[in-house]
Formats: structure tokens, C-alpha cells, sequence
């Protein structure tokens, strides 16, 4: 097989460039940019390709079947070509669909928690030698890469993203996969840029829902009141089974699940990873994994990248990292952080960076979600709007939008870090919460000047970039 990828450098889509080279394929590609670490990664397979830019002589009737990522436009010269010379045109999910039509498809949906519970439950399958398909929107620890298909295996693994398709195709990415088991973890408006109201974001669960194999299983967070209505219209065909936080207790800042006379302790915290600990357990039972098993496999579980990740640690300061953004992620990521370390004060930095974050109309959505923060920071760049083509915001409405006494909203990211830079940082938590970088702040050095100098830490480390330019 002769697979083609129209933009290429994607996260996911290089991803899935690799695994099919794997697999055996034969892959090319076109992008007209690509970063790191896609870059790399496709350089070291030998899949980069030769010259940026999109080449419709690369589309020829030998290849099999084309792969469409979302960077690419409608209008994109190579999709033209493809389509004039009558080529099977695949979305990213779709063709994840293709390949593992005849396997056992488990695929985790939800507006938080998704990625933790595929992980969980990949690292359960993993520790246990059960080979597996996969796909997960994160990188996690002794898996090379965030996708992987093979001949021999039997189960599917998929994180069940409710974005759109590809250019041409507007279905959530979860509707393609046509699960034999699904979970929902619950559901949190987001997104607006596509699903403008509530309740049309809620009826794109219903719908998957409904794709649901038949006599296939409808796994859901007991709750959530929008997924209770849900279950209960469910087809008859299908079984629903609703979960909720297992059972624990945490000492000496340590939580340890409760199973029976036993204790397991965990390395990841937090209520909403108790939640999405009880239903991967379901997921992996109904995959025939025993609960001895499964509790074995869950006390070595990391927990994924960017979601919880301790970036630096002393006796007392630790540095976390979360790719939260949607106001339920900042609620259930503060109160985790603040109760687990209740004897340290929190300090919590979040970043306005996506579409739905910067809208106006969406910035009601965070109201009380940072409450559980002692301190508590909001970050936006004024130039994102403009590069989104959103309507300006103030840093009075996003004070009025989130309500939370002591909140303090800041536009330049180095007067933010500069204050921060002044603070002792003796027996207290930094939370840094953000799918955007800060406007190029390099996380991993603040985190270290803050736990190497909990008192005081220089600024010229603070604000450096990535590469090594200052801001």
C-alpha cells in the first residue's frame, strides 16, 4: 500500500505517517511547514519530505489512498489533483476506522479526562502483554509513539476526540470510530468556534453514542446529568454502565486506592483522576483484565504528558504542568493540586490561548473555576485575538468572567513572571496551566529556578526562550 499524507507535519498526523510505516506501508507527504518535534521524527523515519510546499505531481493514480490532515485547506492544489484523478480521500479518523474495522474498538470520549483514561488503560494492557492498536493525543512513557496499528493485534485503543474531521469533512473525529466499547467521561462546553450552543455540543455525544457497535457497552461518569439523560435513551441493544470515584485516602501527600483490606499507592492525585481511574478499571475488565491486574498495573502508572506532570520538585516547592483550558479542566486541576498539598499555599497560573478561551461570549464558562488557588494568575495575548480574528477582550472582562476574589489578569507575560520572580516560594505550589507557551516562555526553566531558588530565582533565566533568545 501507497499512502499519501496532505500536510504531514500535524501531531497526529505524523504520528500515524510513522505507524503505518511501521506497519510496512509505503508513506510520502507534503506540508508547507513543519516544526519539531514532527520534524525530527519524520526525519528519522525517512518520511520528511524533500521541499516544503504542496506538489500535485506528487499525486499519481499509483497511490492507494490519500490522508488528509486539518492544517491543509479546502483549496489545497494536492487535494484538487486527487479528487480529478477520482483517489480515495481518508480524514485522519477515518482512516484509523479502515484499519482496524475488524478489531475490538474501545474509544474514550468526553470533554475532560479522555486522554488520562486511554492512557491508563493503555498502560494497563501494556504492563500486561495484551498487544494493541492505539491512539492518544499525548506522549507517554514507554510509548514511542501516539499511535500504533499492526497486523496481529486484536483491540483497538482510541482517544475519542469530538473536533472536526478534516477540511472537507465537518463530523467529529469521534463519530467515525464506531466503538464495541465506549466511554464518556462527561461533558463541559467547548469549542464554540464549532458547536456555537450547549446543546448542540451535547448532541454530538448522542450521536456517538448511537454509533455504538451492536450488543456493544456505554461506559459513563454517574455525575454528569447530561450523560445520565443520555444512558437512559440508550438503544437496547447496547448496556450502560456508570462509574465513579473509586475509593481512597491520602497520606503524607500520597493518595492510595482502597481495594478491600488493600491499600495501592498511586503516583498521579486528584478526584477527577479517581473518577477516570474507576472507569478505565471497567473498560479493562470488560477486556478481560482482573481487578488484581489492574490494580498491579495502575501503582506504576506516570500519568500522561502535560497533564499533571511535575516539571520540578524540592521538599517544599513542586512545579506542575497541565494542558488545562476549558474552565471544568482549571476547576478539577486547582482543587486536585490544592488538596492534595493542603498544608502549601497554591499559586496558579493559567493562559487564555484557544478560540473557544478568547471568545467573549465563552469567558462567562469560567466563573469560580480557579477558587481552590490561593493566588491565582490569568494570562492573555492581545495579538492572539488578532492572529484568531476574535474581538478584542479587556483584562476587566476576563476579571468579571472568572469572579474569583484576588484574581489578577495580565496582557505581558514578563511583568506576570517578574511578579512572580519576586515572590518566596517556601512551602508553596506552582500550578502553570496552558495549551500555549506564554507567548514563548520556556516552562521547564521557570520551573526549575523556582525549585533551585524557592526564595528568589534571577531573571534572565526566567525569560528566556526555548532556543536560547531572550524575550
Amino acid at each position: 500500500m501507497h499512502i499519501h499524507f496532505i500536510a504531514i507535519g500535524g501531531s497526529a498526523m505524523h504520528n500515524l505517517a510513522i505507524a503505518l510505516h511501521k506497519k510496512g506501508f509505503t508513506v510520502s507527504g507534503s506540508d508547507d511547514e513543519i516544526f519539531e518535534p514532527s520534524k525530527s521524527r519524520l526525519q528519522q523515519h525517512g518520511l520528511l519530505p524533500e521541499a516544503y510546499g504542496w506538489h500535485p505531481d506528487k499525486i499519481t493514480k499509483e497511490l492507494d489512498a490519500i490522508i488528509l490532515g486539518m492544517h491543509a485547506h479546502p483549496d489545497n492544489p494536492e487535494l484538487a489533483r486527487a479528487r480529478e484523478l477520482g483517489l480515495k480521500i481518508y480524514s485522519y479518523p477515518e482512516y484509523l476506522y479502515e484499519q482496524t474495522k475488524d478489531k475490538t474498538r474501545v474509544v474514550i470520549g468526553g470533554s475532560h479526562g479522555k486522554t488520562s483514561i486511554t492512557s491508563m488503560i493503555m498502560h494497563v494492557l501494556k504492563t500486561n502483554r495484551v498487544n494493541f492498536d492505539y491512539m492518544v493525543g499525548a506522549k507517554l512513557e514507554g510509548f514511542d509513539t501516539m499511535v500504533s496499528l499492526s497486523h496481529e493485534s486484536r483491540i483497538a485503543v482510541f482517544e475519542g476526540d469530538e473536533y472536526l474531521s478534516s477540511p472537507i469533512d465537518r463530523r467529529p473525529k469521534f463519530h467515525l470510530y464506531h466503538p464495541h466499547i465506549a466511554l464518556l467521561s462527561g461533558i463541559a462546553w467547548d469549542h464554540i468556534n464549532v458547536f456555537p450552543t450547549f446543546e448542540n455540543y451535547v448532541e454530538q455525544f448522542r450521536i456517538f453514542v448511537d454509533q455504538i457497535e451492536k450488543n456493544g457497552s456505554l461506559i459513563y461518569y454517574e455525575g454528569d446529568e447530561n450523560l445520565q439523560k443520555i444512558a437512559q435513551n440508550i438503544r437496547t441493544d447496547v448496556a450502560a454502565m456508570d462509574y465513579r470515584e473509586h475509593p481512597s485516602v491520602v497520606e503524607d501527600g500520597t493518595t492510595y486506592l482502597t481495594f478491600g483490606e488493600r491499600k495501592i499507592r498511586l503516583q498521579v492525585f486528584g478526584d477527577h483522576n479517581l473518577q477516570n481511574i474507576s472507569g478505565a478499571k471497567l473498560v479493562c475488565n470488560k477486556l478481560g483484565i482482573s481487578d488484581e491486574k489492574f490494580y498491579m498495573a495502575m501503582s506504576s502508572f506516570k500519568g500522561a504528558a502535560r497533564r499533571l506532570e511535575v516539571l520540578s520538585e524540592n521538599k517544599n516547592c513542586t512545579v506542575f504542568y497541565d494542558f488545562a483550558h476549558s474552565p471544568s479542566k482549571l476547576k478539577a486541576t486547582t482543587e486536585a493540586v490544592k488538596k492534595q498539598f493542603e498544608n502549601r499555599k497554591l499559586i496558579a497560573v493559567m493562559e487564555l490561548h484557544t478560540f473557544s478561551s478568547l471568545k467573549k461570549e465563552f469567558l462567562p464558562q469560567y466563573e469560580g473555576c480557579m477558587e481552590a488557588a490561593d493566588e491565582a494568575y490569568v494570562y492573555f495575548n492581545p495579538l492572539t485575538l488578532e492572529h484568531k480574528r476574535l474581538e478584542p477582550i479587556s483584562k476587566e472582562q476576563v476579571y468579571e468572567a472568572f469572579a474569583s476574589q484576588g484574581l489578577q489578569v495580565f496582557t505581558d507575560s514578563d511583568e506576570l513572571f517578574q511578579l512572580l520572580q519576586s515572590k518566596n516560594w517556601e512551602d508553596k505550589n506552582l500550578l502553570i496551566m496552558t495549551s500555549g507557551n506564554f507567548s514563548g516562555k520556556n516552562v521547564q526553566e521557570i520551573a526549575d529556578a523556582v525549585c533551585n531558588n524557592p526564595v528568589r530565582f534571577g531573571r534572565d533565566k526566567w525569560l528566556q526562550h526555548p532556543d536560547g533568545m531572550t524575550s
